[in-house]
């Protein structure tokens, strides 16, 4: 037995154009390949591993969820610090930055259409060299 890493993350959305609009601009995701699933949606990508699975909702007797339950973000390990704060900036997405104790990351928090806060992490040693 054992683990692996975590493979993706699936959201259900009424807003897929928005949705893969915002992590591809505001995060660098990449909209790509997805099986021909009977239900619409998108698979975003890091390189090539599909880490988002979107669900569209909106033509469904289902409702998109509006709220993350116990699940209070995504983090993604990031470099180019200051490029994704004015990129963010340039396209009026609201941001947190933040520092963790101990000044080894540097972190900036932002929300995607669905209310799924994003974490993007970055290596202070790495970001000032």
């Amino acid at each position: 037995m054992g683990i692996g890493i975590l493979q993706h993350i699936n959201i259900r959305t009424g807003d897929l154009t928005g949705t893969v609009k915002f992590w591809e601009e505001a995060i660098g995701l990449k909209d790509g390949d997805r099986p021909n699933f009977q239900f619409p949606g998108a698979w975003l990508y890091s390189g090539d591993e599909a880490v988002m699975h979107l669900i569209d909702v909106s033509g469904m007797d289902e409702t998109a969820l509006t709220e993350t339950g116990c699940i209070d973000h995504v983090a993604f390990a990031a470099e180019g610090f200051e490029a994704f704060k004015t990129q963010l900036k340039a396209q009026s997405y609201e941001f947190e930055e933040r520092i963790v104790p101990g000044g080894r990351l540097w972190q900036l928090f932002v929300r995607d259409p669905n209310g799924v806060l994003c974490e993007l992490n970055f290596e202070v040693a790495t970001e000032a060299a």
